[in-house]
């Protein structure tokens, strides 16, 4: 419909001259000098004139003028709205519109499934066209673009050919596909969260009731913490023996998850169940709705076991929702009209969207999508419809030729940086049955993959014109995974994402209200969220967005299992670290704190010639500055290696750290966890702060050994903290250790023998 309307609507404007188009686009109607005037002559009327002839003929006359020109106002609707700057190349801007327009109808005529017209999302997506067809660069700037143009970006394709067979108000259930079976069992957990009433009185309590807390200890997942500050708090232990059957699994992924999860399973574990122990109890977590923060996913162990579970999750609710709308639309057809109450049909939210999947690399959303497409097809020999294939491989695939042959880094940080390794996208997917639709507009799609930036992109900020989130109003399933890596790209951009989840839209974007559910239609949308967490550490920031955001009615799950050793035992060199421990009165006052107590304590220290080849590790970029702005005023010998800095710098400064030209280096985490150098020439070494990662500490301490020259006796290791770094301390020292350290207000003297 909206190809063949925005055919017809171009065939017409190529009949109209410059000046036909320039009268148009200015008065909303063409010139009556144009005007079709029939030759058949018109019978004459008489008609009494009432007293107020004069105001009721001219209201007539505009009526009449309104229904004439609502023709024209469509037209206008594909035409580029001129601004008062643009005015004097309005000839230019024609012809510019007019190729536009010629290019859309030859790729019509092509049939080629992978490119973009925005005419023809016109009718369907009227709200999207602006925020979401045209290209959105890296500072925001995503509205200087012309309409039309959106086939000269291929990053912001959207898929419009396939509207209505991928539309949930124009579909109905197969009687075959037997897709209902699992929606008629009272047992199901997804219809007991969705159908679960919450009361006005509940909600009020939310803000002022205590969180209740209840800890578990599980056999794999170890210790758990289940919260809520709704008055019950339900917990249950794992069984040993789970039948899939009892999880309530929508067709056809009761026989298509054993295969795609058979990398994982191996001997007696393939035939006696489908999951792996860790799978098996982080989806019964799942499967229950609550949230969950699990802080132990990384990529070189069982990160793309998760990913696995957590995408069957995933399509597990999908399948069910959508079936429930394709099942409601055949009953509300096949009822009679007045009969049966409207209640029985509330099946949806106020906007389509239902699932957004953070994820940080395009790689990672690649995976997801094959695991989508390998859940869907198992091992059967009839394949499933995927539109957009070849184009989505072709911008979420990498080449492996383009990666150095001889680059050499830990393993951990190949797992991490492998693939696409692009931050910016996003891409909204649509499932029906047994199809999928990549590249869907946003508010036809299903499922939302984007990485923060994508988001915060489109979202837009205060003041902006052009922003757009409705499309995370009614989120039931959010998935942030690898949350560790949001804290080296831009943490304020998922403090961004959580504050505009589950707003009520400032749009009805076409929704038939009386399908949507009351607690969707009450605002209560984010106390049905259910939240999956995934990164690799506990840090303040992660648990600070797991307590605040995430208020799910059916309670919160945390993993909270201590480091018993830390970091610190995988230092190989002979080293001794002195921890110093400052003091802070509050956590605010703690950057101020810090900054002091090395300008005064620390860096006196090592002014003298004689404490030369000294590294300054600082995880915070804002320290760095601070640091570095420091150093510039009191004219120290020193260079500086940041995320920003380019690649001559970064060499010149290793070469005058190196050869002892500079004294002080001070070197920004985000750039160790981006480059992953090896800096030579260190003797002292100084952590600012305690590093986000763990493991960083073993290995830039590990660097000293890269040039040894003989001085590993003057070899220093200082290392600044606070009460507010429990956390990072424990992991770097272990728990037992660092709980004496923080009971203790005594600088602490640890050496490391280095034998291993």
């Amino acid at each position: 419909m909206g190809k063949r309307g925005s055919r017809s609507q171009s065939q017409l404007l190529n009949t109209l001259t410059k000046k036909q188009k320039k009268h148009l686009r200015d008065f909303g109607e063409e010139h009556p000098f144009y005007d079709k005037v029939s030759r058949k002559e018109a019978k004459p009327q008489i008609c009494q004139l009432s007293e107020s002839s004069d105001t009721s003929s001219s209201e007539s006359e505009a009526e009449s003028e309104a229904e004439q020109v609502s023709g024209y106002h469509k037209l206008l609707a594909t035409l580029k709205n001129v601004s008062e700057e643009d005015e004097e190349d309005e000839e230019e801007e024609e012809e510019e519109e007019d190729s536009v327009v010629d290019e859309a109808e030859m790729e019509d005529e092509d049939g080629d499934s992978d490119v973009s017209v925005e005419e023809e999302t016109a009718a369907e997506s009227p709200d999207m066209q602006e925020s979401m067809a045209l290209p959105a660069d890296p500072e925001g700037n995503d509205g200087d673009r012309p309409r039309g143009t959106s086939q000269e970006s291929p990053e912001e394709f959207t898929d419009a050919k396939h509207e209505s067979l991928f539309s949930l108000e124009t579909n109905f259930l197969e009687e075959d596909s037997g897709s209902s079976c699992s929606l008629k069992a009272s047992q199901d957990p997804f219809l007991q969260h969705v159908s679960k009433e919450l009361k006005e009185k509940e909600i009020q309590a939310v803000a002022t009731n205590p969180k209740t807390t209840h800890q578990l200890k599980w056999p794999v997942l170890g210790q758990l913490v289940f919260s809520s500050k709704f008055q019950k708090l339900e917990t249950f232990k794992p069984p040993k023996d789970i039948d899939l059957k009892s999880l309530h699994l929508q067709k056809p992924l009761e026989s298509t998850w054993t295969k795609t999860n058979s990398q994982f399973l191996s001997g007696p574990q393939k035939s006696s169940s489908p999951f792996t122990p860790l799978q098996k109890e982080l989806f019964l977590i799942m499967n229950s709705y609550r949230d969950l923060f699990y802080p132990e996913r990384t990529a070189l162990k069982n990160g793309e076991e998760i990913r696995h579970v957590y995408c069957l999750h995933v399509i597990n609710h999908v399948l069910k929702a959508n079936a429930q709308v394709l099942g409601n639309n055949s009953r509300h057809r096949s009822q009679k009209l007045g009969v049966g109450d409207d209640d029985d049909f509330r099946d949806q939210g106020l906007t389509r969207p239902k699932v957004l999947i953070v994820v940080p690399f395009r790689e990672a959303a690649l995976r997801v999508v094959q695991l989508f497409i390998s859940l869907l097809e198992g091992d059967s020999k009839k394949k499933i419809i995927v539109s957009n294939k070849k184009r989505f491989k072709g911008e979420y695939g990498s080449d492996p030729e383009e990666r150095p042959p001889n680059l050499k880094r830990p393993e951990d940080y190949e797992a991490v940086f492998v693939g696409n390794i692009d931050d910016h996208f996003r891409i909204g997917v649509a499932i029906l049955q047994r199809s999928i639709r990549l590249y869907a507009p946003f508010y036809s799609s299903d499922i939302l993959i984007a990485s923060p930036l994508g988001l915060r992109t489109i979202i837009g900020g205060e003041g902006e014109k052009k922003r757009d989130f409705d499309f995370l109003s009614s989120i039931e399933l959010l998935i942030i995974d690898q949350a560790d890596i949001y804290l080296m790209q831009n943490w304020e951009h998922v403090l961004h994402l959580m504050n505009h989840m589950n707003l009520l839209p400032l749009d009805s974007h076409g929704v038939d209200f009386s399908r949507v559910r009351m607690w969707s239609l009450n605002n209560w949308s984010k106390y049905y969220r259910q939240t999956l967490l995934f990164g690799a550490l506990q840090d303040a920031q992660i648990n600070s967005v797991f307590n605040k955001y995430c208020v799910n009615v059916q309670g919160q799950v945390a993993l909270r299992n201590v480091p018993m050793t830390g970091s610190i035992s995988h230092v190989l060199v002979q080293l001794p670290h002195v921890f110093q421990r400052m003091e802070a009165e509050n956590l605010a006052s703690v950057i101020d704190a810090r900054f002091n107590f090395f300008v005064n304590k620390i860096l006196p220290q090592y002014r003298d010639a004689v404490m030369s080849h000294t590294l300054v590790y600082i995880p915070s970029y804002f320290d760095f500055v601070r640091l570095r702005n420091y150093f510039k005023k009191e004219e120290l010998n020193f260079t500086h290696i940041c995320e920003y800095t380019q690649k001559s710098g970064v060499s010149r400064a290793r070469h005058f750290f190196l050869q002892g030209e500079k004294q002080f280096l001070l070197l920004t985490e985000r750039f160790h966890f981006y480059k992953r150098y090896t800096i030579k020439g260190i003797r002292n070494l100084i952590f600012y702060e305690l590093p986000t990662y763990p493991h960083f500490y073993s290995e830039v301490c590990n660097m000293l050994r890269a040039t040894t020259r003989g001085e590993e006796a003057t070899w220093t290791c200082t290392v600044l903290y606070s009460k507010y770094d429990a956390q990072r301390l424990a992991a770097v020292v272990g728990v037992e250790r660092a709980a004496q350290m923080l009971q203790s207000k005594k600088n602490v003297h640890l050496f490391i023998t280095g034998e291993r």
